[in-house]
């Protein structure tokens, strides 16, 4: 799954019929105002300028400034771009026209195993939390589309009457088709609204979460898929993604600044057991990796190799538990590669490795991983027999 920012998920609203306010995304705030000359709406319109970063929060931490002209959206830019949240810097913004209107209503769908379910509310905006119980919902089995009557039923159900209900679910129609074309995970309109000027329904915020391994399909994706843990996805995890995209089983990768010890893990469960023994026991991790489900050793061999090329580490946790069907001697032929290619590069001076591990072919395994002490590797080896929160007291007390 793969969250994308505001102005790329209205984009494809704009694509499937689910109209949208005008808007610009801009990262220069001179460059807005050479829009405004080339675009009426800038000049005459109230504008609204909102931080386009993975940002919870926005509106409380002054990131969303409401009813500027176009010389105050200019100022508001260069106020919120640099800007530092956390670990998060804001880079860019987007400017669209604030839309004079009264009630807000809230529209999203979202998979699940069986199909899809689709939620309506007469209650939306910032508050929806405290109308949950307005919300009401529709079920969509697998390869099946509601009818727009059926659709009508359940706004009528939420709160809309009349005319508004049959417009609701002409939109809902739309974010249907955009949900099942687009390959979507989740898709949430919150405020969608009428507009006063002209009565025209208009979605004023997207929220919208993709299958970022279906983008083969897409000609038209253009955007980046943005991280959730605060910043933009790194050149190397994003690297890194791009292969989990091509193979089966999976690698991850999650860089953590500061830290000094890396960790090279086996399995979800155990790449989180050994992030939390290390933080746990007073250690900086350098990095959460994964590699699981048996993937090629080349994709192995590629998350190694990247992992070694982290700053300032001191010692590397090639650690897992006990295997059910990942070959350990077929993916530490690919973590022995990545170790050698590191090391004829200059990598991995003065860094300790320690391996603990279980499962299909440990044995070869393991012994292969041994010998990389011969070739002048700082490499101390364990089986199944070693607890695996030693493996983390041994790496934090050499």
């Amino acid at each position: 799954m793969a969250k994308i920012l505001e102005g790329p998920a209205m984009k494809l609203f704009n694509k499937w019929g689910i109209p949208v306010p005008n808007y610009v995304v801009i990262m220069d705030p001179d460059r807005l105002a050479q829009l405004g000359e080339a675009n009426k709406w800038l000049r005459e319109s109230k504008l609204v300028v909102k931080a386009h970063e993975a940002i919870g929060g926005r509106f409380k931490l002054g990131l969303v400034k409401l009813g500027l002209n176009l010389d105050g959206a200019v100022e508001a830019a260069k106020e919120m771009i640099g800007r530092e949240i956390g670990t998060a810097v804001v880079r860019q913004v987007i400017v669209a026209e604030m839309l004079d209107h009264d009630e807000e209503y809230y529209l999203s769908i979202a998979g699940n195993r069986d199909g899809s379910e689709l939620l309506l509310s007469n209650k939306g905006g910032v508050d929806i939390e405290e109308h949950w119980d307005s919300v009401k919902r529709l079920f969509i089995p697998l390869d099946h589309t509601p009818s727009i009557e059926k659709i009508t039923e359940s706004a009528v159900a939420a709160g809309f009457t009349g005319e508004i209900a049959e417009r609701v679910a002409k939109i809902a129609s739309r974010l249907i088709l955009c949900f099942d074309n687009e390959d979507a995970q989740s898709i949430e309109i919150n405020p969608l609204v009428i507009r006063k000027s002209d009565m025209r329904f208009a979605a004023l915020d997207a929220v919208m979460n993709v299958d970022w391994d279906a983008r083969f399909r897409h000609a038209d994706w253009d955007f980046k898929p943005v991280s959730e843990i605060g910043r933009p996805f790194t050149e190397a995890e994003q690297q890194i993604m791009d292969i989990d995209a091509r193979i089966k089983g999976s690698v991850k990768l999650v860089e953590v600044p500061g830290g000094n010890i890396a960790l090279l893990t086996a399995g979800g469960g155990a790449s989180v057991f050994y992030s939390d023994a290390v933080v746990a026991r007073g250690g900086s991790i350098a990095n959460y990796a994964e590699y699981s489900g048996d993937p090629p050793d080349w994709a192995v061999e590629a998350l190694t190799e990247t992992i070694c090329r982290l700053p300032n580490i001191k010692h590397i946790i090639v650690g897992g538990a006990i295997a059910n069907f990942t070959d350990v001697k077929a993916t530490f032929n690919g973590i022995i590669n990545g170790f050698r290619e590191s090391k004829s590069k200059g990598y991995l001076e003065n860094v300790k490795i320690w391996v603990r591990r279980g499962g299909p072919n440990e044995n070869q395994g393991l012994a292969a991983m041994k010998k990389l002490q011969e070739e002048g590797f700082d490499i101390h080896v364990y089986d199944r027999s070693m607890p695996m929160t030693d493996i983390v007291d041994l790496a934090l007390n050499s």
